[in-house]
């Protein structure tokens, strides 16, 4: 059974972070068309019943609308709410001063005065150095305007630099966002993982569910075509499915004995690896609540193991 993980002392959260993503956006997600801000905030309610209060989202999700939808349903909220949210290290933001702005206005949008978790969204930084972004970061959670920094995207090495530069400052660093999933799993092959443990650092695991291949709502037998952008990803076509079906397979039977759907399996099994918070996106209520059967129960060793020996193919 879990129970609440501890991130650097910091956060206390459940091991499950609903993603924020689809809030706002119309490029990916469509957002607007057949769902929009009366179902995202039913899908915020439905978290905290749930007991989720960890939320994810960054500066460029809808181009902000993301945040300020979380900041409005916040001011109605009967539990604290923990966000973590993104800075972009964009080409023209180069001093430390320029993530000192980004971070007010995330603020103004999010109507709080600090943020729980300040992520930098991917380790590319133009013109301004990993020293001159960490020296920024460490100096905000000194002000207190943010309590944990966070990377998201950032190699083994990366984030390894990041840890030094901040430990500089008696900072932590807190958690790295990755992709990782049983049909991605590349940062256990590439060190990432075993250097987030060895550093004490919590790896987010954002696409949890493949973008929903690991949900078993689509198959090769089936004509179900994903909307958006997913339509052209090869892994969604015929030959892609085939590949993935004993995996789904795998998790149906484990998941017939403990009344889950496929999708809670795979979200446990990440779960189960210890100091793994995978984020879950949901637009709905139903999503969320489907999102949330993945707590309250753990798989044994031997399922674990099972479903690590199957995904081998996605090391």
């Amino acid at each position: 059974m879990e129970t609440n993980l501890s991130i650097q002392n910091t956060l206390e959260v459940k091991p499950l972070c609903i993603g924020t993503w689809a809030w706002g956006d119309k490029l990916f997600w469509n957002y607007g068309s057949n769902y929009g801000a009366k179902e995202v905030e039913a899908a915020f309610n439905a978290a905290l019943d749930a007991g989720i209060t960890f939320f994810d989202t960054a500066e460029v999700y809808g181009l902000g609308l993301s945040e300020e939808l979380l900041g409005k349903f916040m001011q109605s909220a009967e539990k604290d709410v923990q966000i973590a949210t993104k800075f972009g290290p964009l080409p023209w933001r180069f001093t430390g001063q320029s993530v000192a702005d980004a971070l007010s206005n995330s603020l103004k949008r999010l109507k709080v005065e600090n943020i729980s978790l300040y992520q930098v969204h991917w380790p590319f930084a133009f013109f301004m150095s990993q020293k001159t972004l960490m020296d920024a970061l460490a100096q905000e959670v000194k002000q207190g305007r943010i309590k944990a920094v966070g990377v998201s995207n950032y190699s083994a090495a990366q984030m390894r630099e990041a840890h030094d530069l901040l430990a500089a400052h008696g900072v932590p660093l807190a958690v790295n966002q990755v992709r990782y999933s049983l049909l991605s799993r590349q940062i256990e092959s590439s060190g990432i993982l075993n250097t987030a443990k060895e550093l004490n650092v919590t790896i987010l695991a954002y696409s949890p569910l493949a973008q929903g291949l690991l949900t078993g709502k689509y198959s090769s037998d089936k004509n179900t075509t994903p909307e958006g952008a997913r339509k052209i990803d090869p892994r969604f076509n015929r030959d892609g499915l085939l590949k993935i079906e004993p995996v789904i397979s795998l998790l149906r039977s484990i998941g017939a004995k403990y009344e889950r759907t496929p999708a809670q399996v795979a979200l446990n099994w990440l779960i189960s690896q210890g100091n793994i918070i995978p984020i879950a996106g949901a637009k709905t209520a139903t999503q969320v609540k489907q999102n949330a059967g993945a707590l309250g129960w753990s798989l044994n060793e031997d399922e674990v193991s099972q479903l690590e020996q199957i995904s081998r193919p996605w090391l």
